[in-house]
């Protein structure tokens, strides 16, 4: 858990463990609160628009012919 909470990747935890697979690695670790507030602390709201897709008239076209 240090190593997690000092930054370090999971897959690295994972091999210096000797696990195949950091699946294995993640059963015996789990992000405390502080770590989750400092992952979400690093990432803002998207940049982008979120707007209603609309479908060109040739592929609603192509669509209906199907």
């Amino acid at each position: 858990m240090h190593l997690l909470q000092a930054g370090v990747d999971i897959t690295v935890i994972a091999l210096w463990l000797g696990h195949e697979s950091p699946v294995t690695t993640h059963g015996y670790v789990e992000a405390d609160l502080a770590m989750k507030e400092r992952a979400l602390a690093t990432i803002g709201p998207p940049e982008t628009k979120r707007t209603r897709y609309r479908p060109t008239d040739a592929l609603l076209k192509f669509l209906e012919s199907l």
